[in-house]
């Protein structure tokens, strides 16, 4: 397992292989169960209205969502089905006490379930306040492309791949990188019934009192 600094992505952690096997097994089981009340949605592009190639939910007291009439944001209940999201479970807070050096939970984990050739563009982790504590992103499934840059769009870029049970961090000056996942490589995983790739996004929003 790799726990070093990437240089030259000042904070930015590739911890390979970090869960095993039944680890794998069993968050992406708590997952299918969660998304049975908070069901995958697309969110769309807030200027355009064009659908994301990624469906997604959330967990935690607030969940990151888009569309066209009220941009990007977070919010406290699920936009199909007016719910709250269900808490973060336990197993995947254990993740984040583990690797992300902050003294104060996520309140938000945001699942993006990638198949077929979905994908996510470049982009900011930009909409929350607490911008300072790091993102915990967890793989399952599906080995995909990931590439990040630099804190400005045009900055010159590096990829590597991300593997089932891989754990990536982005803290430091890397929490304002321009990332985003390239390509999905099909029968890589057997994880995930049918295939496809599941992701775990971890953020603080708000800055603790």
């Amino acid at each position: 397992m790799s726990v070093a600094p990437m240089s030259p992505f000042d904070g930015l952690r590739l911890l390979t292989g970090h869960l095993s096997a039944g680890e794998q097994v069993c968050l992406a089981e708590i997952v299918r169960k969660l998304t049975e009340n908070a069901p995958l949605f697309r969110p769309a592009m807030p200027r355009t209205g064009t659908p994301f190639s990624v469906r997604m939910t959330n967990f935690g007291s607030l969940g990151w969502v888009s569309d066209r009439a009220g941009g990007y944001r977070y919010q406290a209940h699920h936009p199909e089905t007016g719910r709250p999201w269900p808490a973060i479970p336990q197993e995947i807070l254990a993740v984040w006490r583990a690797v992300s050096g902050d003294l104060h939970d996520p309140e938000a984990c945001l699942v993006n379930s990638y198949a077929g050739g979905a994908k996510m563009g470049l982009h900011q982790d930009a909409d929350e306040a607490a911008r300072e504590a790091p993102v915990v992103s967890i793989s399952l499934g599906d080995t995909a492309l990931f590439r990040i840059g630099g804190p400005r769009r045009g900055d010159k870029t590096r990829s590597f791949r991300l593997a089932s049970g891989d754990v990536l961090v982005l803290g430091g000056a890397s929490r304002h990188f321009f990332h985003g996942i390239d390509r999905i490589y099909p029968g890589t995983s057997r994880l995930i019934p049918g295939g496809g790739r599941i992701n775990l996004t971890l953020r603080r929003v708000t800055v603790p009192a």
